[in-house]
């Protein structure tokens, strides 16, 4: 067994190089294989056979702690940067209500999933021990508004077990991506279900020319300063953020304990918070010029590392043991999914708007684009766009989601 930090760390790293390498061959194997596996589910699993076999020692190791108390808050600082509140509105308001649809779906779609199982099998409560279920649960719900930094955040801020964490990465990566293959098939037939629905798809021409237009102000070959500057901001604005909630959290913990039920005596909750709140207003400054030097693509490889880290404590074997818990996110999925295609329907949006603003929900920047491109490739930055304000409305839905769960959860 592995112990040593720099050698995993490394492994790491060579596994989403190799991921990312064949992800982006032109060899057929992998085009087919990449069109059924999306990248970010090998980022989950790779890494997870490391310890599944007990190649790594994951108990001992500091890597998990590195990237979710650095790289995490320095990723939420990167990703909200980009944040272009201007553009998300010139989307359109159809394309916002689908996306907050999304939101709410997932918000309220936990809570349902849990209180129609635990009426029908209530032992579904305990799996991991009293309380564990609707602890886990906040993660899924921070995965699938925000994306794997707000999953982190919520492990942390509700203290999830290890054990049911496992089972509820393996649950937010399977139904997930199940969902997104639906999601790819409604894009092939967008036409006709547009056609079906009489939905006015006029507006997508118009955003295929704004998103090039985006792309060719902003772009530009990062300088060293350039790289530099981002480093300073997203490290200084997590230094900030560290050494606010060193103060924040020990005053309510002293002053108003009862608050702790809503997670301000932690300092992980609060170093979450103010990361993503200066991120946000940081948007309305010069720093978002950062973005044409590729400040969110570096949030990215922070987030990835993160993923790779969440997968060594990721069991693939845990569905095995608690198969109700597959059950619990699908109907969470269906209710998240139902109600979209409600929306959809009753405002007659186009399949596009559907399809992008639940899959900036569910499956944030990682995938959002993806989705996106199936429609048209121009259009994949505006996955990432409202995939961004997934990152920013993230660690505040899931964390109100997690206050849902806790009284349904009886916790």
């Amino acid at each position: 067994m592995i112990t040593n930090d720099a050698i995993i760390l490394g492994m790491l790293a060579a596994i989403l190089g190799f991921v990312f390498y064949t992800a982006g061959s032109e060899h057929r194997f992998w085009k087919r294989f990449y069109r059924i596996v999306p990248t970010v589910l090998m980022c989950y699993f790779l890494p997870s056979l490391l310890a599944t076999f007990g190649i790594i020692d994951v108990e001992n190791s500091k890597l998990y702690y590195v990237a979710s108390r650095y790289l995490l808050p320095a990723s939420l600082v990167l990703l909200t940067l980009s944040i272009d509140l201007k553009a998300i509105v010139n989307l359109g308001p159809k394309a916002l209500v689908l996306f907050l649809t999304g939101t709410l779906g997932i918000v309220i779609g936990g809570p349902i999933a849990l209180l129609l199982l635990s009426a029908i099998h209530p032992e579904i409560l305990n799996v991991g021990g009293p309380g564990e279920v609707w602890r886990g649960m906040t993660t899924v719900a921070g995965s699938w508004i925000g994306g794997s930094a707000n999953q982190t955040a919520m492990k942390e801020v509700f203290d999830v077990g290890d054990q049911v964490f496992s089972a509820m990465v393996a649950v937010d990566v399977i139904v997930a991506n199940i969902w997104m293959a639906v999601l790819l098939v409604m894009a092939g037939n967008a036409r006709k279900l547009d056609e079906r629905r009489g939905a006015d798809t006029s507006a997508i021409a118009v955003l295929r020319e704004k998103v090039e237009a985006l792309q060719k102000k902003h772009a530009r070959i990062p300088s060293l300063p350039d790289l530099m500057l981002i480093a300073a901001i997203c490290f200084g604005v997590t230094a900030i953020a560290h050494a606010a909630a060193d103060q924040i959290a020990p005053w309510f913990q002293e002053h108003a304990p009862q608050t702790a039920r809503f997670s301000f005596t932690s300092q992980f909750f609060w170093l979450v918070i103010i990361a993503t709140t200066i991120g946000v207003s940081l948007a309305f400054s010069p720093a978002k010029k950062l973005e044409g030097a590729g400040a969110s693509k570096i949030g990215s490889v922070f987030i990835y590392f993160l993923i790779a880290t969440i997968g060594t404590h990721m069991n693939i074997t845990a569905l095995k043991d608690s198969p109700e818990l597959f059950v619990l996110g699908a109907t969470w999925m269906a209710v998240h999914a139902g109600l979209m295609l409600l929306v959809a329907k009753l405002i007659k949006a186009p399949t596009f708007f559907m399809a992008v603003g639940s899959q900036a929900n569910v499956g944030g920047a990682a995938s959002a684009p993806v989705v996106a491109a199936a429609f048209h490739p121009s259009l994949a930055p505006v996955g990432v766009l409202l995939a961004v304000l997934g990152y920013a409305l993230g660690t505040y839905a899931a964390w109100f989601c997690g206050q849902l769960l806790r009284v349904v959860g009886g916790g």
